[in-house]
């Protein structure tokens, strides 16, 4: 196993700075870790020492529940990792576990983004309904590093998918996604309206009781 960074409580199996944000976030919420220093206690991929974890899986329960077993054993750390994507109605489920390379295996946000509006930009908008799907673990292990405990939790957040990308804020597919009941697009809500109505916020909350237990 790595020797945990000093300070650190649990990991976030993530190299993505956007998502460590809103975890901590989350957290931040969850009054019985009030005395903890979120930014030393919740780290990191990269904080950790963990290189990348081939998602060899074919759901994103799998490949979810990989990378948090992976970050649990190398760290000996409670571990939390999640796998969420885009599942467009019209392609089936697509891009779904391959959104984040839709454009190619070293795409970038911007370049999966255009792809995708490229490929629907004839499909009319009673026809453009998506959902973002996130499947969230929590890994926490025994002192060999091996799973004592594992848990998962689903969320889904419904809407539509725009022609033309708004707002700055966010990562990802959320400047093309309105969400369900609103005028705006996921990039253009601050992190807290994100969280309450996310997929990725929806697992994380239902695994959040059990997250407070692995840090109290």
């Amino acid at each position: 196993m790595s020797g945990p960074t000093p300070g650190a409580r649990i990991v976030l199996a993530t190299g993505n700075q956007g998502k460590l944000a809103e975890f901590r976030d989350l957290l931040a919420a969850q009054p019985q870790l009030a005395h903890l220093d979120l930014q030393a206690a919740v780290i990191d991929a990269k904080s950790a020492g963990l290189g990348e974890v081939a998602e060899t899986g074919v759901t994103f329960e799998q490949n979810s529940l990989l990378k948090a077993r992976e970050a649990a054993r190398r760290t000996g750390l409670p571990a939390v990792a999640d796998d969420s994507g885009l599942a467009v109605d019209v392609l089936g489920g697509a891009p779904g576990i391959f959104s984040a390379r839709w454009a190619g295996r070293h795409a970038s946000d911007e370049n999966n983004r255009q792809l995708l509006l490229e490929q629907l930009a004839d499909i009319g908008d009673e026809h453009r309904s998506a959902a973002f799907v996130c499947v969230a673990s929590l890994v926490i292990p025994d002192d060999e590093g091996a799973p004592s405990a594992e848990h998962t939790a689903q969320g889904r957040m419904e809407g539509t998918l725009l022609t033309e990308e708004r707002g700055g804020a966010g990562f990802g597919y959320d400047p093309i996604l309105q969400p369900s009941g609103e005028t705006r697009s996921a990039a253009q809500l601050s992190m807290s309206e994100k969280n309450a109505l996310s997929h990725r916020g929806e697992a994380f909350s239902a695994l959040a009781e059990r997250i407070v237990e692995a840090l109290t």
